[in-house]
């Protein structure tokens, strides 16, 4: 039984810190046309996420970078279908630029770290997207 409670207790702290949000609201990013990128202006607080959904070709370039007021604001991108992150923010900065590996929508979810969410913090920030 020792064994079920220690892996039950570690499960539960190798999730990310985004799984423990529990309002994520969902927000599909497009373009203006003639346009590959987008800078969205918002903000979170406490246990509230925002999930970004966003169509990219397989062999594109994406760029994001989340600028905040917030220092436990991160982000994390997760391709299509897959299970864990292809970006983590919280170990990996504000600041991403990836190949992207496969067609499909990938997912940019924003959010704020478990300590500062308990808190009832406030982030705002603004997310840019490129794709090229």
């Amino acid at each position: 039984m020792r064994i079920i409670g220690t892996l039950i207790i570690a499960a539960a702290m190798a999730m990310p810190s985004v799984a423990f949000a529990q309002d994520v609201r969902q927000e599909t990013v497009r373009f203006a046309p003639g346009t590959s990128g987008t800078t969205i202006r918002d903000s979170i607080k406490g246990d509230h996420s925002v999930r970004y959904s966003l169509r990219v070709r397989a062999g594109q370039k994406m760029s994001v970078q989340l600028d905040t007021s917030n220092a436990s604001n991160y982000f994390n991108i997760t391709a299509p279908n897959a299970n864990e992150a292809l970006f983590i923010g919280s170990t990996e900065g504000n600041g991403a630029s990836l190949a992207v590996p496969a067609s499909g929508d990938y997912v940019i979810d924003v959010y704020l770290m478990r300590n500062a969410a308990r808190r009832g913090e406030t982030a705002k920030y603004e997310l840019t997207i490129h794709v090229e």
